[in-house]
């Protein structure tokens, strides 16, 4: 079947008009209906329809997002399947995936990032209420409208419940779900993965929105995977040259980096209101070096 041949057709009462993206599990349309408006439309790969697991993964998704009711968790409007095709309709959300926004913009003013990162904790703190850990927290599954500055947080595609056996929790070292930039890690190293995991992803995800970089850089993934395990992340301040944060801003950043999941916040929301705090009342530390002190003879 040609990868847009649902474009022009109704499924279930929703019109695919054109077809959006497409993943290694499913195909995303924009599309309309009676009563629902504008609408996004995921269809399970064809290639995937008669894997039971695969099936099984995408309903599975489909549930933990209708589970989490938040303003700034995309709503689900529909699970189903007709003539064998499996769907899951969600609400349209305005604005731009916020890596693309991140890429062209960061670094990013101190009250957009603290705007953006109060509401992604929030919404992921109403995740963990309903015992659901998101495990892949990253600007891509992020929508953002820069007009409103409201975030719209996507995609349960491998989250996991908290009530879920070790045995299933576990990974061996080596094997991980999530995305290897974002991921804490002690998804890395075969330990349990809990609510703290999604808040190292959400502290990255700050990092970068006030720096327009990662806390690690590498030359490759085996590169990569060596640091998060064994080295430090680059603190805050030492990030980009001519960039300078409060010291309550880096230590909110850094102990949500921290690598000891214990060692974090108690909580996602928690780093999400001191993150918030320390950008709106912190000054900028003063200027070092020459520069600082001609500036500050003539200020």
């Amino acid at each position: 079947m040609p990868r847009d041949a649902l474009v022009g057709t109704t499924l279930a009462g929703y019109t695919l008009r054109e077809m959006i993206g497409e993943g290694g599990t499913s195909t995303v349309y924009r599309g309309e209906h009676a009563a629902h408006g504008h609408v996004a439309v995921k269809v399970l790969r064809e290639k995937l329809r008669q894997d039971r697991t695969a099936v099984a993964r995408f309903v599975r998704e489909a549930k933990f997002g209708a589970r989490v009711v938040h303003p700034n968790v995309v709503k689900t409007i529909e699970i189903g399947e007709v003539e064998g095709l499996h769907f899951l309709t969600i609400e349209w959300a305005i604005g731009e995936l916020l890596e693309k926004y991140v890429k062209r913009e960061a670094p990013l003013p101190k009250d957009e990032v603290a705007a953006i990162i109060t509401q992604i904790g929030f919404a992921v703190a109403a995740a963990h209420a309903e015992g659901i850990i998101h495990r892949d927290l990253k600007p891509d599954n992020v929508m953002y409208d820069p007009a409103t500055r409201q975030v719209k947080l996507l995609d349960f595609g491998i989250a996991i419940t908290t009530d879920t056996t070790a045995d299933e929790r576990l990974t061996r070292a080596g094997f991980f779900v999530g995305t290897l930039m974002y991921v804490a890690p002690e998804a890395l190293s075969g330990e349990l993965v809990g609510p703290a995991a999604d808040q190292y992803s959400l502290a990255t995800i700050a990092y970068q929105l006030l720096t327009g970089v990662l806390p690690y850089t590498a030359k490759n993934q085996r590169e990569m995977f060596a640091l998060l395990l064994k080295e430090p992340p680059t603190p805050l301040n030492k990030a980009r040259p001519g960039l300078a944060f409060a010291p309550r801003v880096e230590q909110v950043v850094m102990k949500g980096l921290n690598k000891n999941p214990n060692d974090r916040f108690p909580d996602v929301a928690a780093f999400a209101r001191e993150l918030d705090a320390a950008l709106q009342s912190a000054d900028p530390p003063p200027d070092a070096g020459i520069f600082g002190k001609v500036k500050r003879l003539f200020s």
